[in-house]
């Protein structure tokens, strides 16, 4: 057993809504009995939910697993569970190692003291000693790139110089279990690669690393082994491989979260989107310039005039690459009513290798209101050197060298 580095059995965290419940930490206690003093007396049953359940697993010393699920599957619970910022209500888990924890931006930090307070400060609830912050506060400046900043209080921050020192300070605890939920989604992408290389560093030092993100391309990247949340359970503990294509599936179809009320209420829903290539075969993978073909099944529970729909390809960093609009193409849908088909056909696709999704929307007439608002699907661009570091698209330019006068 010296080789496993964590071991979950049957890890549970109920949580009470609307109510008053045992608080977790002393910050929680005393918001609590201040939220006391005005809430008024409730005497109704308690609702509770279960953030995570039965949750059992065994990681190895140097495994790096991608925790992965849709929003609210229990993701967060699990690491703040494992980190010890919050108790189990049920199970138990044990881990071997030194620990470091990322897990929401600025924790740990205090608003009110300056860069170089908060090292100190982020430092010991780390478990660092006051003379190895010392010995390592110039490489934590320097790593963190806010060098002008560090006498500035943390206030005025912004939320990715947060992330920066917050993690600079991770980074120096030298964990040998390091453990990361979407912080790295916040920040600039340069500084996002360098923590990436600094992960991967930990990697070949034989770290253990859990990475909770929604970004599936640098899960991939980064993790063997995936672990698959779904509404508080593990549904899979596998290949990354088969883990993503479960998270995808999931993921088809669910709200974007643009539309107003639940999908239950819009008055049209899109119950399929595929892609095609130009000879009719479903695929994800094309490649930097193939063309692609997008058809969408829909139904409608009330006659619509003009419906735009508005088809969009969003990088897995969340960035917005393109979108396609009927309207903006001058295309009159006229009345909608009941079920139907639309479909389109991209130009040459010149986007840089990377994991996209398809989030697609229906509006008003004239881009008013947003009447649903769903996930499609995913789509992978390859191409052996166009990545990111060439932007959102690459086309070749026309190049001319004079010569010297």
């Amino acid at each position: 057993m010296n080789d496993i580095a964590i071991s979950a059995r049957g890890l549970a965290k109920r949580y009470t809504l609307g109510t008053a419940e045992q608080h977790d930490s002393l910050r929680d206690l005393i918001t609590g009995g201040v939220r006391s003093i005005f809430r008024r007396k409730r005497d109704q049953g308690e609702t509770t939910f279960w953030a995570l359940q039965d949750a059992t697993f065994d990681i190895r010393r140097g495994e790096n697993v991608g925790i992965i699920g849709l929003n609210g599957a229990g993701k967060s619970t699990l690491l703040k569970t494992l980190s010890r910022i919050i108790e189990p209500t049920r199970g138990s888990a044990t881990v071997h190692g030194r620990v470091g924890a990322l897990l929401e931006v600025g924790t740990g930090f205090h608003w009110e003291l300056s860069g170089r307070e908060n090292v100190y400060l982020y430092g010991s609830i780390l478990g660092m000693r006051k003379q190895e912050i010392e010995r390592k506060f110039d490489a934590i400046v320097e790593f963190a790139e806010i060098g002008k900043f560090i006498d500035t209080p943390v206030k005025r921050y912004s939320s990715g110089m947060y992330v920066r020192l917050a993690f600079s300070v991770a980074a120096q605890l030298e964990p040998e279990i390091l453990l990361l939920d979407e912080v790295l989604s916040v920040g600039d992408v340069a500084f996002q690669r360098k923590c990436m290389d600094y992960a991967k560093s930990l990697q070949r030092s034989d770290s253990t690393i859990l990475f909770v993100s929604h970004n599936m391309f640098t899960i991939k990247t980064m993790c063997t082994r995936a672990i698959y949340l779904k509404k508080g359970r593990v549904e899979f503990d596998g290949a990354i491989d088969k883990g993503i294509e479960i998270y995808e599936r999931d993921c088809r179809l669910t709200s974007a979260g643009a539309a107003e009320g639940s999908s239950d209420s819009w008055p049209i829903v899109i119950n399929e989107c595929t892609l095609t290539d130009d000879r009719g075969t479903v695929k994800t993978v094309f490649e930097h310039g193939e063309a692609m073909t997008v058809r969408l099944k829909y139904e409608t529970r009330e006659p619509l005039d003009n419906p735009n729909f508005i088809v969009a390809f969003i990088r897995s960093d969340e960035v917005a690459a393109c979108n396609f609009s009927t309207e903006a193409d001058g295309i009159v849908t006229g009345r909608v009513h009941g079920a139907g088909e639309i479909e389109f056909r991209t130009p040459p696709l010149k986007l840089v290798s990377e994991m996209y999704k398809v989030v697609v929307l229906v509006r008003e007439k004239g881009f008013q209101k947003i009447l649903c608002a769903q996930i499609g699907t995913t789509f992978h661009i390859r191409h052996p050197l166009y990545d990111t570091h060439f932007g959102v698209f690459h086309e070749p330019a026309q190049w001319t060298k004079a010569a010297a006068s």
